[in-house]
C-alpha cells in the first residue's frame, strides 16, 4: 500500500483570501481591491493541555472546537479588513470632492474574548439544533406509523443529508459565497499540490486537485455517517434516552470521524478511498475552479506557515 505524503497544513477561505494552519502557527493572506495581498501571521494555542488534545479518538472534538474558534477570528479579521478598507476609500472620495467632513477617532475593532466565546456556543448550538436534533425530532414523528427502529434511523438521515447538502447549495446561490468557495477550491489545491511532491508555484497549484479528503465537508459527512452506524447498535425504547444518547455521543461521534479523515488524508488505502468518496461528492459543492490570482494569494498564505521546500527534500531523501 502506497502513502499520500501527509504535510499536516490545513485551512478554510476567508472574504476575498484564505486562512493557513501549521500546528500553533497560522496566516491570513487576502486580495485587497488594488490587487495587492495583504497578510497576518499569528499563532494559536488550544488552551486544554496538548497531553488530552493529542490522544486519538479525544482530540477530534477539541480540533472541531479549536477550528471553529480560530476560523471566526481569521474570518472576523478578513471581513474588519475590507469594512476599513471601504471607509478609506469613501473618505478619500469626499476629500477629492472638498467635504469638510471631520475625521472621528476609530474605536479599536476586534472580538472579545467573551463575544468569541459566545459566538462560537451559539454556533455549536445552532449545529447540533439543525442538523442533528431537528432530523431527530422529525423521525420521532414517524413512529405512530412506523413500528421499525432501522427505518426510522434511516429516515433520520437522510432529512439530515437534506438538510446538510440543501443549506450547502442554498448559500452557494450567493455571489460572496461563490468567492469563497473559488477560494475553498484555492487552498485545496495548494495543499494538494504539496502533499504530491510537486513545487509549490501557480502552475502546478492550477492544475492539482480541488477536492482533498481532510476537508471540513468531508468531516460532516463522516459525523453523518457515523452517527447513523452508533445509533443502529444503540437502540432504547425511550423517547428521553434516545435524545440523551444523541446527545452523550457527539464527542464519540467526532472522535472516530476526525481519526477517518486523518486517516484518508494520508493514506491511498481502496477502503479509504471508497469512505472518502461521499465526502468528495459534496466538496464538489462547497469548492469551485479557482482563478490564478486566487492560487496567487493560497500560496501566500501556505509559505508564512509552512516550508514546502525542506518538505519536498525530505520527500526525495526517503525515495533515494
Amino acid at each position: 500500500m502506497s502513502k499520500k505524503r501527509y504535510s499536516g497544513i490545513g485551512g478554510q477561505a476567508v472574504m476575498e483570501g484564505i486562512m493557513m494552519r501549521n500546528k500553533e502557527k497560522y496566516s491570513v493572506a487576502v486580495r485587497k481591491s488594488d490587487g495587492e495581498i495583504e497578510v497576518m501571521t499569528g499563532t494559536y494555542k488550544s488552551p486544554v493541555s496538548e497531553k488530552i488534545t493529542s490522544l486519538p479518538f479525544i482530540r477530534g472534538t477539541f480540533v472541531m472546537i479549536n477550528s471553529l474558534v480560530l476560523g471566526m477570528k481569521t474570518l472576523g479579521w478578513s471581513a474588519e479588513f475590507f469594512e476599513e478598507e471601504e471607509e478609506k476609500n469613501t473618505e478619500g472620495q469626499e476629500k477629492e470632492k472638498g467635504g469638510d467632513k471631520k475625521e472621528e477617532k476609530k474605536e479599536e475593532k476586534g472580538i472579545s474574548p467573551l463575544m468569541m466565546g459566545l459566538t462560537v456556543c451559539f454556533s455549536l448550538v445552532l449545529s447540533l439544533g439543525l442538523f442533528m436534533f431537528l432530523p431527530y425530532f422529525l423521525s420521532e414523528l414517524l413512529r405512530n406509523v412506523v413500528k421499525s427502529n432501522t427505518l426510522i434511523l434511516v429516515f433520520e438521515a437522510l432529512i439530515k443529508l437534506a438538510i446538510f447538502v440543501g443549506y450547502v447549495a442554498a448559500i452557494s446561490l450567493m455571489d460572496d459565497i461563490k468567492r469563497v468557495y473559488m477560494y475553498h477550491g484555492a487552498e485545496h489545491k495548494c495543499i494538494n499540490c504539496v502533499e504530491n511532491g510537486m513545487e509549490l508555484n501557480v502552475e502546478n497549484v492550477m492544475r492539482s486537485d480541488r477536492l482533498h479528503p481532510r476537508c471540513g465537508t468531508s468531516f460532516m459527512v463522516f459525523v453523518l455517517i457515523v452517527s447513523i452506524v452508533l445509533f443502529m447498535f444503540i437502540q432504547t425504547d425511550s423517547r428521553l434516552m434516545r435524545f440523551v444518547i444523541r446527545l452523550v455521543l457527539i464527542p464519540v461521534i467526532a472522535g472516530i470521524s476526525y481519526e477517518i479523515i486523518r486517516w484518508a488524508g494520508s493514506s491511498d488505502n481502496p477502503l479509504v478511498k471508497l469512505l472518502s468518496k461521499p465526502g468528495l461528492w459534496v466538496q464538489k459543492l462547497t469548492t469551485r475552479e479557482p482563478d490564478e490570482k486566487m492560487a496567487e494569494v493560497a500560496i501566500r498564505a501556505v509559505e508564512e506557515v509552512f516550508d514546502w521546500r525542506s518538505y519536498l527534500e525530505e520527500i526525495k531523501g526517503e525515495l533515494s
